[in-house]
């Protein structure tokens, strides 16, 4: 399985937008990805502009077809504008 962590700063103001997003991309990824097992956004308790994506994919064919979706294309475009600056993506194996 490979995992994903995605860290998000968001632009003052703008955390209330990005998380309708985001529970819309959520949604979109657990009804049509099936090779999606983990797709979670957290929050940090001491800075509400500080996200993570925690992203767990069955194998590299799942992690390519969430990044070619429409709906994951869709959520980008619409999270761009709300973004302080370019996410950090690590990617990892899991144990």
């Amino acid at each position: 399985m490979i995992a994903v962590i995605a860290e998000i700063t968001v632009a003052e103001g703008r955390s209330a937008e990005f998380e309708s997003v985001v529970g819309d991309l959520i949604a979109q990824v657990k009804a049509n990805e099936p090779g999606n097992v983990t797709y979670q956004l957290v929050r940090a308790q001491d800075d509400p502009t500080h996200y993570r994506f925690f992203e767990l994919y069955v194998d590299k064919d799942a992690l390519e077809a969430h990044g070619k979706s429409e709906h994951f294309r869709a959520a980008g475009r619409l999270m761009a504008p709300l973004l302080a600056g370019a996410p950090k993506i690590e990617y990892f194996d899991a144990l």
